[in-house]
C-alpha cells in the first residue's frame, strides 16, 4: 500500500464519482479505477459499490476512511515541519544553558545555527538548572539545557549523555598521586561545591550519604573557574563535572563506591508547540553531542 492509494481512495470517498475524484487528484479515470482496485486487492474486500452509475462505499470502506484521513493529516503535518525546517528561518530563540553547556557546547551550536540562519536572534540565559524548569514553565524559555529537574509532570526530558564528577585537587593534596578516590575517603575533608539550588549538589549530597561521609564544605561557588582556583591556591578539593575542567589545570582523580554521575539533557514544556528555530538548534546540539563528545579533562596521575 502506498500512499498514492490513500490519496485516491479518500478522493473517490469524498467525491463519489470517478470523473470528478479523477479531476481532483489529476490522473485519468482509467488510472484511479486500477489504483482502487490494487487498494481493494490488497486489503482483500470492496471498498465502492457501483451500482448503475452511481458509487456507493460499502461498510468496510466506511470504516477505513477515517483510518486513511487521519494517516494522511499525519503525513501533511510531518511534510510541513520539513518544509518549515529546511527553509530560511527568522524572529528568535531562548535558551536556558546551565554553565557547563554554556561554556563548552552552546557557542559551537549557535555558530553552525547562525550560519546556516543569520535572521534569527539567539539568546541564551546562563542559569541553575531549577531556574531554567521556572523560566519554562513561565514560557520564557523555548527549551533548557540542563540536568533532569526533580518535577517533570509538565516537562519533558531528553536526555543526551552521561558524564562523571571527578575530584579536584592541587598538586600539594593529600590525594594528588591517587588512581581514584572513594567518596567514603572524603570524611572530614575540606571541599568547595556549588550552593544547595543546584541539581549536582543534591547528586554529590545523595553520594555522600550512600558512602556515610560529611566532608567539610570550607566554600561555596556557583561558577566551575574560581572553584578551580582555589584548588590551586590551598589543600581544598572540589567535585566537578569532567568535561567542565580546563586541561592542565590540575590533578584530576574519578571517584569510585559510588561513582557520581550527572545526565544532561533537553529540556521541553511537554504541552507546547516547539517553534522551527528551537528544533533546528536542538538538532545541532544533538548531533555535536553525537558526532564529537565532550572532551574529558587531564588524565589521573599513573604514579
Amino acid at each position: 500500500m502506498e500512499l498514492r492509494h490513500l490519496r485516491y481512495f479518500v478522493a473517490l470517498a469524498e467525491n463519489l464519482s470517478f470523473t470528478h475524484a479523477a479531476e481532483t487528484v489529476h490522473v485519468t479515470q482509467s488510472t484511479l479505477s486500477h489504483q482502487i482496485k490494487q487498494l481493494e486487492d490488497e486489503l482483500s474486500c470492496r471498498l465502492f459499490d457501483r451500482i448503475g452509475k452511481r458509487v456507493v462505499m460499502t461498510d468496510k470502506g466506511e470504516a477505513f476512511l477515517e483510518y486513511a484521513q487521519s494517516a494522511l493529516r499525519e503525513v501533511e503535518k510531518g511534510l510541513k515541519t520539513v518544509r518549515e525546517a529546511s527553509g530560511e528561518l527568522s524572529g528568535e530563540v531562548r535558551i536556558g544553558a546551565t554553565q557547563t553547556f554554556n561554556a563548552r557546547i552552546i557557542p559551537r551550536c549557535v555558530a553552525q545555527f547562525l550560519a546556516l540562519h543569520p535572521s534569527v536572534r539567539v539568546h541564551v540565559v546562563e542559569m541553575a538548572g531549577d531556574a531554567i524548569a521556572d523560566e519554562l514553565l513561565q514560557g520564557r524559555l523555548d527549551f533548557g539545557i540542563t540536568y533532569k529537574p526533580d518535577n517533570t509532570s509538565s516537562l519533558l526530558f531528553e536526555p543526551l549523555y552521561n558524564e562523571e564528577m571527578k575530584l579536584v585537587v592541587g598538586e600539594n593534596h593529600m590525594f594528588s598521586r591517587r588512581r581514584f578516590v572513594r567518596m567514603a575517603e572524603l570524611h572530614m575533608q575540606r571541599l568547595v561545591l556549588l550552593p544547595a539550588p543546584f541539581a549536582t549538589r543534591s547528586l554529590l549530597e545523595n553520594c555522600f550519604r550512600m558512602a556515610n561521609a560529611q566532608p567539610i564544605v570550607v566554600a561555596e561557588m556557583n561558577a566551575v573557574a574560581p572553584m578551580i582556583e582555589l584548588v590551586k591556591m590551598s589543600d581544598v578539593a572540589a567535585i566537578v563535572s569532567e568535561h567542565a575542567i580546563p586541561a592542565k589545570s590540575a590533578r584530576v582523580i574519578p571517584l569510585q563506591s559510588p561513582t557520581p554521575i550527572r545526565t544532561p539533557g533537553l529540556l521541553w514544556l511537554r504541552s507546547a508547540p516547539r517553534p522551527p528555530a528551537a528544533r533546528q538548534i536542538a538538532s545541532i546540539i544533538r548531533k555535536l553531542v553525537d558526532d564529537k563528545p565532550a572532551e574529558s579533562g587531564p588524565h589521573p596521575p599513573e604514579t
